[in-house]
């Protein structure tokens, strides 16, 4: 019955026919943008506050506990003139549990944490009043994650918290928890580093962590049973999970130890990435937006219908002042309580630009070193007109921004939508311009036929670092498994070397260079391709299988460092890219290209890259002579011997020659 009568009074908020005589629509809503909605503690007293415009009265309840027993106290919010309503209650509440209750057309709306809770007790269902720098490690005054340039010196590695040491074979304590990923002297049952020290091993200089604020699907009261999740349904925007934590019921804990985590790998010289779903909600007519003004925080069809734009049934409505102002404010927050690196935008497209510029703005003046990049598509229709979606055909309009490449990833491997297409390293005919496209970041390059380019047919970003080079994340089939399903008359052999190729392409390319986690140990899923649910069989990373896949590790390994020694492969500008980077004409199924004049003032001279897609080993007479740096298998920066005048190039692998 409560379930009805909610949706009874949504459908009278969400219909413009139908509004209270108060508001015609939601555009008429007073927007109190410079307004601050955060709870306001001191020892002395607390203010609570919440913007219900059709409220008709706003009450706040306190507890003794995140979970259980009746409010001790209840107090009703005083309405101000900019439709906030705001309490101050003398004291020190630090510790205190509170939710919020808002009335509507008599009825009171089930009760919230209000959605810019910044403490939950288990399950999000309550918000604690806390005294923050209380959750602070020791030095966190300090405390600051590595410096860039420009976004392309980063090398992601996209990893969900639990998939890293949930393994029997992680070596690792605190299995599946924010502490669990930064344990040191973790080890295989075969003596290898796992965890950080594994990632420290790898050289990779940030890590990109799947959704880790409060979501809805974990019971964190059942942790005992089997549960996953990878986190794409928010509950409580502005705080960790608490699966995550070591205990779920102390509000305090979970934030303490993600701050740890993000310490101990700002100790290791790794940045840290929050994966952020402000696109949509786990829930619609339960969610904590809907529980404070019905409809205002969702856009709708002109029937009233909620529009779906994330194929998760609703969307986020950021063109909204009081969104946008919600979504700025709690990136702000993110970069700077818990001193973030980097923001990666779930279906960026259901946002506007406008929004994204004003993130992107204002995470640069918390953190300069800090950047954001986003998924430049949809899932679905929007209500919000196309020209002011954050697409990726729109980078050029959001120039701090960074966007996804599916052209350098389907042209990589073939489509991640049709398990049996390939790509270029899968023995695809004419991926030549979509590797190529690639390889330039996205830019405009007198050498490209934009026709010619899997997806895009013309350049999209403006630099190259706007470009995010990629070939397998979370999403869909692991790059092993993708090789496997395409290439099923391969042999592993050969999907090895296709697998390598395509990540040396990657990390060979200007943009900025994202790996998925363990794809450097041969990940599987064992075929699944949409694994957000499955069990940790299916999704954790097998530390066990590194002692057996020891030489595609060390390849990984050695090319994240060739890419990191050399500034040529991450050119800060696409005028750079165009005066030093030129693609030479070959046969087909190759790529090749040099890099000349010190570029970005590497230490080479003139570097020669060449990428082999066929099945065959290809000769290619080149001019001059180079210094081989990798070829096959193998790379050293020192030098695998000289070439001249012809060179042969193995199978399904890339080649790396400098002059001095």
């Amino acid at each position: 019955m409560k379930k009805l009568i909610l949706l009874l009074i949504i459908g009278s908020y969400i219909s413009c026919n139908t509004q209270p005589d108060k508001y015609q629509s939601f555009n008429e809503y007073p927007a109190p943008v410079d307004e601050s909605l955060w709870l306001n503690y001191s020892p002395e007293g607390t203010s609570f506050k919440i913007w219900s415009p059709n409220a008709e009265e706003v009450k706040v309840h306190l507890y003794e506990n995140g979970h259980d027993g009746e409010a001790y106290e209840s107090h009703n919010l005083e309405f101000q003139n900019n439709d906030v309503w705001s309490k101050h209650l003398e004291g020190d509440l630090n510790g205190v549990y509170y939710t919020y209750q808002v009335k509507l057309d008599g009825q009171w709306l089930e009760e919230t944490p209000g959605i810019y809770a910044q403490a939950v007790g288990v399950n999000g269902q309550r918000a604690m009043v806390l005294k923050l720098d209380e959750t602070d490690p020791e030095g966190w005054t300090n405390d600051s994650g590595p410096s860039l340039n420009k976004p392309n010196e980063a090398v992601i590695y996209e990893l969900h918290v639990r998939d890293v040491t949930i393994h029997p074979g992680s070596g690792a304590v605190n299995k599946g928890k924010f502490l669990g990923l930064i344990e040191s002297g973790t080890k295989s049952p075969d003596g290898s580093p796992t965890g950080i020290d594994h990632m420290k091993e790898m050289g990779i200089t940030h890590v990109h962590l799947l959704p880790s604020f409060d979501n809805y699907s974990i019971d964190e009261t059942k942790l005992d049973s089997p549960q996953f999740n990878w986190g794409y349904d928010p509950q409580n925007y502005n705080v960790p999970e608490g699966s995550f934590s070591t205990d779920p019921y102390n509000a305090a804990v979970r934030i303490k130890e993600f701050k740890e985590m993000v310490k101990r790998f700002h100790e290791a010289d790794i940045g840290v990435i929050l994966d952020v779903v402000y696109n949509h909600t786990g829930r619609t007519e339960e969610a904590n937006f809907n529980r404070e003004i019905p409809g205002y925080y969702y856009r709708q069809w002109e029937d009233g219908k909620w529009s779906d734009a994330s194929a998760c049934g609703n969307e986020t409505a950021s063109d909204r002042a009081m969104a946008q102002k919600y979504i700025v404010e709690s990136v702000a927050y993110w970069a700077e309580e818990y001193h973030l690196d980097g923001f990666r935008f779930d279906l960026m497209g259901i946002h506007d630009i406008e929004t994204m510029n004003m993130v992107a703005d204002t995470v640069e003046k918390i953190n300069p070193n800090a950047f954001v990049y986003g998924e430049g598509w949809t899932a679905g229709d929007s209500p919000l007109p196309v020209e002011t979606r954050a697409l990726k055909a729109h980078t050029k309009e959001m120039p701090q921004i960074s966007a996804f490449s599916d052209d350098i990833r389907d042209g990589l491997k073939g489509s991640v939508f049709e398990e049996e297409s390939t790509g270029f390293v899968s023995g695809a005919p004419n991926m030549e311009e979509s590797v190529k496209f690639g390889v330039v970041g996205s830019i405009d390059h007198p050498q490209i036929d934009y026709k010619a380019v899997v997806y895009s047919d013309t350049s999209w970003s403006n630099e190259p670092w706007q470009s995010v080079s990629y070939v397998s994340c979370h999403d869909n089939h692991t790059l092993y498994d993708k090789l496997k399903v395409s290439r099923k008359d391969a042999s592993e052999e050969d999907i090895i070397a296709m697998h390598k190729l395509a990540n040396a392409v990657v990390l060979t390319s200007q943009g900025i260079a994202f790996l998925h986690a363990g794809v450097e140990l041969l990940r599987t899923k064992g075929g699944e391709h949409n694994s957000y649910n499955l069990p940790d069989e299916v999704n954790q990373i097998d530390w066990t299988k590194k002692a057996q896949t020891i030489e595609i590790t060390e390849y990984y390994k050695k090319l994240i460092a060739l890419r990191k020694n050399h500034p040529a492969f991450y050119m800060p500008s696409a005028e750079m890219v165009r005066s030093h980077l030129s693609f030479v004409e070959t046969e087909k199924d190759v790529v090749a290209y040099t890099i000349s004049d010190n570029a970005n003032s590497d230490s080479w001279k003139s570097i020669l890259v060449i990428y082999n897609g066929n099945e065959e080993e290809v000769n290619l007479p080149i001019s001059g002579e180079w210094t081989l740096a990798a070829k096959g298998n193998e790379i050293d920066e020192a030098g695998l011997g000289s070439i001249s005048e012809t060179v042969s190039v193995p199978r399904f692998s890339m080649l790396i020659g400098y002059q001095k």
